[in-house]
């Protein structure tokens, strides 16, 4: 058996150092960017689908109320306060699903 060189031992370790370090820091932070991106992906699809059904629900409202709420005040803002309160619960659906799931992965 040869006497190892320290200068060969201290290149091993600078190498196990390097490649232990890449494995707990940088390879987790990769994973955690591709799960990130995945989530605000998803989070921009559901505020989309919130605000088209909000919308959608406002100019359904607006088309059918027609000259029902002509010359009384403030009652044309009725369409606005039924599109609030269905993003409302649009809003609260979402929450109860995902305090559900949160809990199932605990």
């Amino acid at each position: 058996m040869a006497n190892p060189n320290p200068i060969d031992e201290a290149k091993d370790l600078q190498t196990l150092l390097v490649d232990y370090a890449k494995q707990e820091t940088v390879d987790p932070l990769k994973t955690l960017g591709r799960y990130m991106g995945l989530g605000l992906a998803g989070a921009m699809l559901v505020f989309l689908g919130v605000l088209f059904v909000g919308l959608g629900v406002l100019r359904f409202l607006q088309s059918q109320t027609g000259t029902a709420f002509a010359g009384i005040s403030f009652a044309s803002l009725v369409p606005y306060v039924g599109s609030i309160a269905a993003m409302g619960i649009l809003v609260a659906l979402i929450y109860r699903a995902m305090s559900r799931a949160a809990e199932a992965v605990r």
